[in-house]
């Protein structure tokens, strides 16, 4: 089995399009507003949390059950689910939110 067939699994592709949704909120949130800090949380932030939160339930599900199966082929797909996490967080933490 190659490393992503995997990703056919909803376990492997959730925390991913999760990650990228997080990260297209951001996004579409500064294209609108700008980076200027707001008076309070808003709706953009809220979805972010939520999505972030969310997927770790899930990479927890699909760690628990394929590394242990196939740990060849599921690091991969870890790495990948954390790197989409990262990438998702990177403009938070570079503006200061």
């Amino acid at each position: 089995m190659r490393p992503f067939t995997l990703l056919k699994h909803p376990s492997a592709f959730l925390p991913v399009a999760m990650s990228l949704g997080a990260l297209a909120t951001v996004l579409i949130f500064v294209a609108s507003h700008g980076t200027a800090p707001q008076a309070d949380e808003g709706a953009a932030a809220h979805i972010w949390q939520l999505l972030m939160a969310a997927q770790a339930p899930i990479v927890l599900f699909f760690a628990v059950k394929w590394v242990p199966q196939s740990p060849r082929q599921a690091v991969p797909i870890l790495a990948l689910q954390v790197g989409a996490a990262l990438t998702a967080m990177a403009p938070v933490f570079l503006l200061h939110w």
